[in-house]
């Protein structure tokens, strides 16, 4: 050790690489750094016995740089395929640093069709996973590069087995034809002998888009970047292969804990909103009991790091979920190890009661991450030893720089961290025991520069998890699993957050002769759909088919459900899809905000709620366990029915409506039209309130519906509405009023007898109210029709000069100067102003139909009252309220 630094010096070994990349480093030893003595003797190593008993497995991979910049290429957790070249798996007799090592994957690809033009062999392999009995390793493992073939004829990600008692290797889908079908990653043993991986085979979702009369195809995630992986479950012969989660972006890291659940980190992209990203979720094996667990509005969470995401939940000896945090995007590969407490929080500094507390804590604070260099270097993966002694197998790198004026690569210091004569240098990743309880960090594989050590784990039994079995269903529910329903039960729709917003009480809005039914805001409820988007080889189409946003891609209907008076909802909600609800008022609009969070149920299941969320509350809701108790409690005793109801909706104590109205006449199914029909009113209320509904079928213009779904509709019916096959008809449709006795023409309200640029002699004219809504296309695109982009896109205002429209000019007050600031004069002397366009708002938006003025025409007492129909209305409204897409299939838009 020096006196001077009070840093021990430790040499890098070589790999081969230029003399310039080799160096020496330092770790500090002092108060500085919390690992004080990373640097103990072997003999304590050999003292230990899970440190000379147990084999580790790790991965090596050489670290890769960029051609023109030679900085190290980007890790991107949004990209679970990406492939990078030269790693290989190596098993290390046991943790001491000069225990035997052997490669037990380069035999996977014995032959010289797996090497380069080098004579080197370069596959990829993560994702290390030890069974229950410490003999088995899973692992994902993917095979060189084919030279000179497209991305589609590459080799696939599968998952591996390696057995230690036979030193066999395996790849656990024996068919070649299987083990392409998908990219395969992240496997781990669930106790009953299966594996549950990540992958992008997503099976049943496949067999959904066949009976939508799609192609089968994988989705891509919602940035439109590669294939979703989402979970699936396998027999451990490859067989079976099962999809249980249904994300529309990646489910990753799933981890078996104790009470048999699997843990997951879930890429929420819904709309791609602000507070998107990895967060924790749980579900059982089967695909049941999905809920969201932890890190929602936590992504702030560490400090000088922008949008931190949770990854790689483990188990650890507090019973807490180790995890690792970094953004999404990495040229450094650090992670801040955490624990998390997840059965007490919900987000970093939210109890699952609300309270406000601490539910993480850094392994080892102050490290380096986001490319901020620290003393105490950075870590890129963890593994729990699990032995009750707080220990952990690591991969760390010191904190180096190199030196700008010789490229010596030195260790950091904080003058040397000020000094603008230091940059930061490649990481070295080496292998380390580290002991949180005594404060040291042993090595177990010496680190090497060009070489990364990752995701060693210790090869040494552990306890076997709970067994949760397949759920079963009886009843109306096992009814509704054999026609592929599952059930959404909310208990209140108007319950947001814990509050009661009624104004008078949910009892009192049930009543229906204290609130009659034009009096309750929330009428009806949309289930709404995501589709999924296919890669271009499957179907390529221009980015203008998402119209005027691509914020919520394109969105199918699965039909609409009235809510009861006191706000519940029961209904049957097609099993196996992604869906968001929407509570509807009386028009069929969207009232509250978008939601943002997919839900799912699988057959027969029943997904409870008991009311909504504002998302921008953090009062924690999507749990089961967390958030406020419901405020609406339901029937107040059993054996009658609800004030003023109908005597034969009799309740059972606790019953919403909802279920009152399921147990006596079968829970609602979704119906492609907006329906109201009093069944509630009992015999005080009189007179009864009318019935009404908003039918596909009395539009004249095409129905976004097929005409199968249109007498039948089940599971696999959509709502899909286009711009120009269903929204831009309306604008043309023949609306002439003729005089009964006469047949003549008395009044038209045609749209584009007024709003369009030539008038029935087709002269010249100036569309009313500056809209357009005649055919052809738009000048600023040509893929999409002008009246598109005139109801959603602002425009200038314009008028008729010599049977031409131009735009309107206006004086803005201010004249043109030269650079000094005086004004430029014309041939007379006068100064010249700058005239500058009116602009002219769009009239329609895409965040929905009550923020679209469009409607105010039509409302009683409007300009344009009547002139559309109640049912034409209403297809404007659900078609706003989805995005405004120009195109919601893919497969109806051109091909590019």
């Amino acid at each position: 050790m020096s006196s001077e630094t009070g840093f021990v010096a430790l040499e890098i070994k070589s790999s081969g690489l230029p003399a310039s990349l080799t160096a020496r480093f330092a770790v500090a030893l002092g108060s500085a750094a919390l690992l004080s003595g990373c640097l103990s003797s072997s003999d304590s190593q050999q003292a230990d016995p899970v440190v000379v008993e147990n084999p580790v497995a790790y991965v090596e991979r050489a670290l890769l740089f960029e051609e023109n910049t030679g900085t190290l290429v980007e890790d991107n957790l949004a990209d679970p395929s990406a492939f990078r070249p030269g790693a290989r798996l190596l098993l290390q007799a046991s943790a001491s640093p000069d225990a035997e090592t052997r490669d037990i994957t380069a035999r996977a690809f014995a032959g010289p069709q797996f090497l380069d033009d080098n004579g080197q062999l370069r596959y990829d392999v993560k994702d290390l996973h030890v069974s229950h009995d410490g003999s088995r390793l899973l692992f994902a493992m993917r095979a060189p590069e084919i030279e000179d073939a497209d991305d589609e004829d590459q080799p696939t990600w599968n998952i591996w087995e390696y057995d230690a008692t036979t030193d066999g290797l395996r790849r656990i889908i024996d068919s070649d034809v299987t083990a392409r079908a998908g990219q395969d990653v992240a496997p781990a043993y669930l106790p009953d002998g299966r594996i549950v991986f990540s992958s992008t085979r997503q099976r049943i979702s496949k067999a959904i888009l066949l009976d939508e009369g799609k192609p089968q195809y994988s989705g891509l995630d919602e940035e439109l970047d590669t294939e979703a992986f989402v979970l699936h479950v396998m027999d451990d012969d490859g067989q079976n292969i099962e999809q249980i989660t249904f994300n529309q972006s990646h489910d990753l890291d799933p981890m078996v804990s104790d009470d048999g659940t699997i843990v997951f980190s879930r890429w929420d992209n819904a709309g791609q909103t602000r507070n998107n990203g990895l967060n924790l979720y749980r579900v059982n094996p089967d695909g049941t009991g999905l809920s969201y667990l932890y890190g929602r509005h936590s992504h702030d969470s560490v400090p000088e790091a922008n949008g931190i995401q949770y990854l790689q939940p483990r188990k650890s000896d507090s019973g807490n979920l180790l995890v690792q945090l970094r953004p999404f995007e990495s040229n450094d590969y650090a992670s801040v190890l955490a624990e998390v407490d997840v059965e007490q929080f919900v987000e970093a500094n939210l109890r699952i009661d609300g309270a406000e507390g601490t539910g993480q804590q850094p392994l080892v604070p102050g490290v380096g991450l986001d490319g901020q260099l620290s003393l105490k270097g950075s870590y890129a993966s963890v593994s729990p030893l699990l032995d009750g002694t707080n220990r952990y197998l690591v991969s760390w790198t010191p904190c180096r720089l190199r030196e700008v004026a010789t490229d010596r690569i030195v260790n950091c210091t904080d003058d040397r961290l000020e000094s603008e004569a230091y940059l930061p240098a490649e990481p070295v990743y080496g292998l380390w025991l580290l002991d949180i309880n005594s404060e040291t960090q042993r090595p177990v594989v010496p680190p090497v520069e060009g070489v990364q050590f990752d995701e060693a784990v210790l090869m040494k039994e552990r306890p076997l998890e709970g067994f949760i079995p397949e759920s079963q269903f009886a009843g109306p529910e096992g009814a509704l699993k054999d026609a592929g329903y599952g059930v959404l039960h909310i208990r209140s729709v108007y319950d947001i957050d814990g509050v009661d917003t009624t104004p008078a009480g949910i009892d009192v809005m049930a009543d229906p002769l204290q609130t009659p039914p034009e009096d309750r805001p929330a009428r009806f409820l949309r289930l709404e759909k995501p589709v999924a988007i296919p890669d271009e080889n499957v179907r390529d189409f221009d980015n203008s088919a998402f119209g005027r946003s691509r914020a919520q891609l394109m969105r199918e209907i699965l039909g609409y459900v009235p809510i009861e008076p006191d706000g519940s909802v029961k209904v049957a909600v097609p099993a196996n899809v992604a869906f968001a609800i929407s509570v509807l008022d009386e028009q069929g609009q969207r009232i509250g905000a978008r939601h943002q969070n997919w839900l799912t149920v699988r057959p027969g299941e029943t997904l409870e709620c008991a009311g909504c969320h504002n998302p921008n509350s953090p009062t924690p809701h999507g749990r089961p366990d967390a958030g406020p108790d419901p405020v609406w409690g339901g029937a107040a005793t059993t054996g009658i029915p609800f004030p003023n109801t109908d005597p034969g909706l009799f309740a059972d104590m606790g019953e919403t409506m909802a279920e009152v109205f399921a147990r006596i006449n079968d829970i609602r199914r979704p119906t492609p039209d907006v329906i109201y029909a009093d069944e509630w009113s009992g015999d005080a209320v009189d007179p009864k309130p009318d019935s009404f509904s908003y039918a596909y079928g009395e539009l004249q213009t095409p129905q976004p519906i097929s005409g199968v779904c249109a007498s039948d509709w089940a599971p696999n019916c959509r709502i899909v509405i286009n711009y120009e096959q269903h929204i831009h008809p309306l604008w043309s449709l023949n609306r002439e009023v003729l005089d009964p006795n006469t047949l003549e023409v008395v009044d038209d309200y045609t749209c584009t007898s007024c709003h369009s640029n030539s008038d029935a002699a087709d002269m010249p004219q100036l569309p009313a109210g500056q809209l357009d809504l005649g055919d052809g296309p738009s000048p600023d695109e040509p893929l999409h029709f002008n009246a598109y982009r005139e109801l959603l896109f602002p425009d200038n205002e314009q008028e008729l000069v010599n049977d031409a429209l131009v735009d309107v000019l206006v004086d803005s007050g201010e004249v043109l100067e030269d650079e000094e600031g005086n004004p430029i004069l014309d041939a007379e002397g006068n100064v010249q102003p700058i005239m500058v366009t009116v602009p002219v708002q769009a009239s329609m938006s895409v965040n929905g139909a009550r923020a679209s003025n469009f409607f105010d025409v039509f409302a009683e007492g409007g300009a344009h009252h009547d002139f559309l129909t109640p049912s034409e209305l209403r297809l404007i409204a659900e078609w706003l309220d989805v995005g405004g897409q120009y195109f919601n299939n893919p497969f109806d838009a051109p091909e590019d």
